[in-house]
């Protein structure tokens, strides 16, 4: 594991461990319930029921990915992202 480490650069390391932060602030939206609801819904992927699909698509809405990709283009952005776009963005 260290040598993969050490091949990794230092700011692309950064930048994944600045997206895993941003991930768990986002999952932490979510209760137990349906955090282990979305777990077992992911791994059943292609074979899940359509039912299981629309349930998935409401979890994954409470997420608030338009939040999270303002949230993501903010902390990655070479300049500062203006607030009329994030306020796009977020909704």
């Amino acid at each position: 594991m260290l040598k993969t480490l050490r091949a990794i650069p230092f700011f692309r390391l950064l930048a994944i461990a600045e997206t895993v932060l941003l991930v768990r602030r986002h999952v932490r939206k979510l209760d137990a319930r349906d955090r282990g609801r979305l777990a077992e819904l992911v791994r059943r992927g292609l074979r899940s029921t359509p039912a299981e699909r629309e349930e998935l698509r409401r979890i994954l809405a409470k997420l608030e990915p338009r939040a999270f990709a303002a949230a993501t283009a903010a902390a990655f952005s070479p300049v500062r992202v203006p607030r009329w776009v994030k306020r796009r963005i977020e909704g």
